[in-house]
């Protein structure tokens, strides 16, 4: 997750360049091909992520009152093929994209959110849980089918998480008289944390990819002091 300026931008019809790495739509799959330089610790990642949607759907969602930030479920079942010649690896399973995309900054409108996927071959259930920053609170349960419909579902009852490393709160959902528990933490910072998470929707007992995102957290200054270190800002030069 690279910044970079205005001139490391190209963008056409079916394609958006930044920088080295690349993401195009050939019609039936999105091909993401990265050329990057990891950070905290230097080290190239090269390779190609291709994703095949089962269906592409025109669902959005309004998180806020004013209708200025908007979610997007674009492909929420679909496939995926990791090709990584630097480091060597790949591998391929169930995939999930979607889109978040606002007028406004997150952390003016937004303190704390929670959001969940199942992972299941013919569907996705998908749980979003927000916290305004004036109080309010937004709850989202919704089962996607291979064909891209949606639908709301009841959401099970909250249940906390334990806390990350770096303390971030985490919670889900769950059915009643059914425990939630954290599997593996893949992510954890200062503000974000991504997880695999089992729960219980609906009759069964399922696994999710998981993500609770701290606002508070994120705008407070040692945090946004400590984010170029992660993320670091680069002209565009050749190689880079």
């Amino acid at each position: 997750m690279t910044e970079r300026g205005n001139e490391a931008l190209h963008r056409e019809a079916r394609s958006l360049e930044i920088g080295p790495s690349r993401v195009s739509w050939n019609g039936r799959a999105l091909i993401a091909d990265i050329d990057e330089i990891t950070a905290p610790i230097p080290r190239r990642i090269k390779g190609r992520i291709t994703l095949h949607p089962s269906a592409i759907t025109d669902t959005t969602v309004e998180l806020d009152s004013d209708g200025q930030h908007i979610w997007s479920p674009i492909a929420p079942v679909a496939r995926v093929e990791v090709r990584l010649d630097n480091p060597a690896m790949s591998w391929n399973g169930m995939a999930y994209l979607d889109s978040n995309s606002g007028s406004v900054p997150l952390e003016r409108d937004f303190k704390h959110w929670c959001w969940s996927r199942t992972i299941e071959a013919q569907r996705t259930r998908v749980l979003y849980d927000v916290l305004g920053a004036d109080g309010s609170a937004t709850s989202l349960a919704l089962n996607f089918d291979r064909a891209g419909n949606a639908e709301p579902i009841a959401a099970p009852p909250a249940v906390p998480l334990p806390r990350t490393f770096w303390r971030v709160p985490r919670a889900t959902r769950t059915e009643p008289n059914n425990q939630a528990r954290v599997i593996a933490t893949w992510e954890d910072g200062p503000f974000y944390a991504r997880s695999l998470i089992e729960t219980a929707i609906g009759a069964g007992r399922v696994q999710a990819v998981h993500e609770s995102l701290s606002l508070s957290r994120f705008k407070q200054p040692i945090v946004q002091a400590m984010l170029p270190f992660r993320m670091p800002r680069r002209a565009q030069k050749p190689g880079l």
